[in-house]
């Protein structure tokens, strides 16, 4: 299997065909992955359909190496968490992998990345090690090929001029923000740039209180002076994201999939427009698993587009996009 083969995936049927290559692939290679199958007396070569392939709950990847191959690690992305959670460990033995998934999408979703000034306010992920949004962001900071793109920590006050500067020029600027963050800053300044892209992550860290999706975004269009908040919908343990242009509906690049399974029997999946728990299909993660039982709760609706709608009550919180709908 190669990039090729998993990035111009067009249609349900290529969707399906490459989902089953990784499936066998893995149920063979990734020893975690399989030990599961074999628990559940699941025969892979009896899966026709990547609906009825079994999905590996997430929280694997705190007590267990989740590898589909022998070769060499790259970089171990870790998951934030409060003190005393134990956090996830996602080893990626190809970083080539995720850094074509992301430029993709951003390309399929927003264009080329060289027209947008990428502005990225996220200080509880800078000050740690391991972060995969860090990477992910850098990488189109760089890519963007733009001066005035650059982190932020603190300064919001380099911030706010930088906002007025891409606003006088009238040039696309990107603001990708994790929640609380976004918050302090519309504390100290409002700015009304309805041309601006405000993109937040998700999660208050543990430094706010956390809000339902409406407040939240009501908050911030109007600290922004913007119409609508994008959302991005990814995690540790995923190599691809989802993405939200307004209103918390997220859509899928093509080599991604989300399915919503019952909660009271998770080998048991649901049709649109019923609320369950999120099962990811994502073909970028065809080193580790590329089938993951996530403890949000969602519904997915007709077009595949699909909706976060809170969390497993005895899940920790963690994460992107992690606020109680």
């Amino acid at each position: 299997m190669n990039k090729e083969q998993v990035f111009s995936i067009k249609n349900e049927q290529q969707f399906n065909d490459v989902a089953l290559e990784i499936f066998r692939h893995q149920a063979k290679n990734c020893l975690v992955y399989n030990e599961f199958i074999s628990g559940l007396n699941i025969d892979p070569a009896a899966i026709r359909d990547f609906h009825q392939i079994p999905f590996l709950p997430i929280e694997l990847f705190k007590s267990h190496r989740v590898v589909s191959t022998k070769d060499p690690v790259e970089v171990i992305f870790t998951s934030s968490g409060t003190t005393g959670i134990t956090t996830s460990s996602h080893y990626v033995t190809d970083i080539s992998w995720y850094t074509e998934s992301f430029r993709a999408a951003f390309r399929l979703f927003y264009g080329d990345i060289s027209n947008y000034t990428i502005l990225a306010l996220l200080p509880s992920y800078l000050e740690r090690e391991g972060s995969s949004l860090i990477y992910m962001a850098d990488d189109l900071i760089k890519q963007s090929n733009n001066p005035d793109s650059g982190f932020f920590l603190y300064n919001h006050d380099e911030l706010y001029y930088q906002l007025k500067k891409q606003q006088h020029a009238q040039k696309p600027a990107l603001l990708i923000g994790v929640t609380f963050a976004l918050l302090d800053f519309i504390e100290r300044y409002n700015i009304k740039f309805p041309e601006l892209i405000v993109m937040e992550t998700g999660g208050m860290k543990g430094r706010r209180k956390e809000m339902i999706r409406e407040e939240l975004h009501k908050q911030l269009c109007k600290g922004f002076g913007v119409e609508a908040i994008h959302s991005e919908y990814g995690m540790t343990e995923l190599l691809s994201q989802a993405y939200s242009k307004g209103d918390g509906i997220f859509n899928c690049p093509p080599w991604m999939r989300i399915i919503i399974r019952d909660t009271n029997d998770p080998m048991s999946i649901l049709g649109d427009d019923k609320t369950g728990g999120i099962n990811v299909t994502d073909l970028a993660n065809i080193n580790s698993c590329s089938f993951l039982a996530i403890q949000d709760l969602g519904k997915v609706y007709a077009d595949g587009s699909f909706e976060v709608l809170g969390r497993f009550d005895n899940s920790d919180v963690r994460g992107c996009n992690l606020l109680i709908a």
